[in-house]
């Protein structure tokens, strides 16, 4: 497939339902009209095979995963997501491949929880030696109350949506994926297609958000030194699925899944406790408190029994693209 076939394939297949886009695919940009009142949320994510997925992950999970890795952060701003560029940079252009990505970027859509779709409008292609992908994804939210990481206040719980773990567990065992095993599906499937959350139920309740891209207690760093605070968390609360427990091969594997594996996606989130409630019905999933802020800076981990364990025996401190370890 030649580039200017793909765009007219993708013209065809993407049309555009929203009424507050004016002009999507098949021109040298394009055009949308925010309603008045609403401020917008911007996010770019780039993902490389072989360091964000796997060489040999399928077109239709690259394309899932690349739209719901922008859109969890735009649920992390407490926005609304409306649109998305994608740009494909890859050694060849094969017809059956980008139509299963295209199919992937779709569904991620789809899934996504909102009151109206989210429209593609507009990218590029070009060659490279490995695959690229590059999306920017636009969210809107009401003016002045974007859920930002530097909100967190003393007092606040520290809550998590979904599982943790998951993802990283997903990766470990992406060897055997094949191996008819339903647990290790179940969890190579949460590393190649991420829970989507409903990001406006967000806003006006939250003080403070971030996606668990790169690991828990490194995403939760992240609102800690953004709001000059710190917090006190109880690793044995960090919510696990049952397949999680089913194939860890030791204790000190599960926390480091759960605590730093990255990948999750799922939303860390900083609110008064008595948002607890309305945040869970709002966003319609899981919600687990697992901590609190206190004025003291630094981050305290502590267990069941509630001795403290120390961070750096849970994992790496987060991932860091120009780490030259």
């Amino acid at each position: 497939m030649r580039e200017f076939e793909l765009v007219d394939h993708l013209r065809r297949r993407l049309k555009t339902t929203r009424a507050d886009t004016r002009l999507g695919i098949g021109d040298d940009g394009a055009v949308l009209a925010p309603p008045a009142g609403t401020e917008l949320a911007v996010t770019t994510d780039t993902l490389i095979a072989g360091r964000h997925f796997p060489v040999d992950a399928t077109a239709f999970d690259i394309g899932y995963k690349a739209a719901a890795v922008n859109l969890s952060d735009i649920a992390a701003m407490g926005a609304a997501p409306a649109w998305l560029t994608v740009a494909l940079a890859a050694p060849t252009l094969d017809a059956a491949w980008c139509g299963a990505f295209v199919d992937g970027l779709l569904t991620a859509c789809s899934a996504c929880p909102g009151e109206q779709p989210i429209d593609i409008v507009g990218g590029d292609t070009t060659r490279a030696e490995c695959l690229m992908i590059s999306v920017t994804a636009i969210g809107q939210v009401p003016a002045g109350r974007a859920v930002r990481r530097s909100g967190a206040r003393i007092g606040d719980v520290i809550l998590v949506t979904g599982t943790l773990g998951d993802a990283a567990a997903g990766l470990d065992l992406w060897a055997r994926r094949h191996a008819h095993d339903a647990t290790i599906d179940a969890l190579v499937a949460r590393l190649n297609r991420p829970p989507l959350r409903r990001g406006s139920a967000l806003a006006g309740r939250a003080h403070a958000a971030v996606d668990i891209s790169d690991g828990f207690l490194a995403d939760l760093g992240h609102i800690l030194a953004a709001s000059g605070v710190g917090a006190r968390v109880d690793i044995d609360l960090l919510p696990a699925a049952d397949a999680l427990a089913d194939v860890a091969p030791d204790a000190a594997t599960f926390r480091r899944w759960q605590a730093a594996g990255g990948d999750d996606y799922e939303l860390c989130i900083a609110a008064a406790p008595d948002q607890v409630d309305a945040l869970r019905d709002a966003l319609g999933c899981a919600l687990t408190v697992v901590g609190e802020i206190v004025a003291e800076p630094g981050l305290v981990c502590l267990d069941r029994l509630g001795r403290t364990v120390a961070p750096d025996t849970l994992g790496p401190p987060g991932w860091d693209h120009f780490d030259p370890g």
